[in-house]
């Protein structure tokens, strides 16, 4: 027996049924498991709980119905919601903006299927859900810098002593204390500077305040541009399994997501992890991975 194959066609199912009423023991029952059984497989080998995924499912389609010209009220209603405070909540939550907002500039492509065993080939403990698209405006950094050679085997090993350096040494704490700035979420960047032999600048640092103020000279000071991003949430994950769940979501995004998206990547673009209080956490720890994306054009 497959597990896989089960709940790749459990995960089918569900999209046929997400307007549906859906339950753990319905569900189970179709994949011929007990419900107990059932959570358990399905928690193991897609990162979610299985109420939690077609939670999260529902409401990416329901952002795919942003630009028929619906009410978002009634949007809220077929997708299981009952009051439209409840749907707004959720939506923000998920999306990081109102679905008023959203719909200016994000894509209203139907969400792909995940599928499974292309998944498991890249992330360990889970999928990968599809992307939210979110225009952020520039932001400026101070932190700490390191060159790096992306065709280098050792460039991984490079930004993650750089993180430990920074967590360990007193920098972060000192970073953190720094009257400029704007809040805590750090940002782990990649600034291309040459494309061409793969090398890039890689920042650790924190969000400056907006207002002229004076930032010491240790500090690497930079900026990255405003831009339309494809946000990619990685499975949850503990310390050990930090660098994994995120290298692993990267070759996901360029080895598969990319091939099938419509999108490129944005020319000079600064791809990004954000880390904020969803860090941390001592398990079921997630960050988020921003790749800056422009529509591909066509022949």
């Amino acid at each position: 027996m497959d597990y896989i194959d089960i709940l790749q066609e459990i995960l089918r199912y569900i999209d046929a049924q997400i307007k549906e009423k859906l339950s753990v023991k319905k569900l189970a029952l179709r994949a011929g498991f007990s419900p107990y059984h059932f959570c358990r497989i399905f928690q193991w080998n897609i990162g979610y709980s299985i109420m939690e995924y077609v939670r999260l499912r529902r409401l990416v389609f329901a952002a795919s119905e942003l630009k028929s010209g619906k009410y978002i009220i009634d949007i809220a209603v077929e997708y299981g919601y009952e009051t439209h405070t409840g749907f707004l909540k959720a939506f923000k939550r998920y999306f990081g903006s109102t679905p008023e907002k959203y719909r200016l500039h994000a894509s209203f492509d139907v969400p792909k299927l995940p599928i499974l065993k292309k998944s498991k080939q890249y992330v360990n403990g889970g999928i990968v859900m599809e992307p939210k698209m979110i225009r952020k405006s520039a932001v400026k950094l101070a932190g700490f810098a390191v060159k790096i050679i992306a065709s280098n085997k050792e460039s991984t090993k490079v930004f993650t002593e750089l993180w430990k350096e920074y967590a360990h040494n007193g920098s972060k704490e000192k970073l953190h204390g720094e009257p400029f700035i704007k809040n805590h979420v750090e940002y782990g960047a990649c600034f291309p500077e040459n494309p061409e032999n793969g090398e890039f600048e890689y920042v650790v640092g924190i969000e400056v305040k907006d207002e002229i103020c004076v930032i010491p000279k240790n500090y690497y000071v930079c900026a990255i541009p405003e831009a339309l991003y494809a946000v990619f949430t990685p499975p949850p994950f503990d310390d050990e399994k930090l660098s994994s769940s995120i290298s692993g979501t990267y070759n996901y995004i360029f080895s598969e997501w990319f091939p099938n998206s419509g999108y490129e990547f944005m020319e000079n673009g600064v791809d990004f992890v954000l880390c904020d209080e969803h860090c941390q956490t001592d398990t079921g720890k997630f960050t988020e991975i921003y790749i800056p994306v422009v529509k591909r054009q066509t022949e």
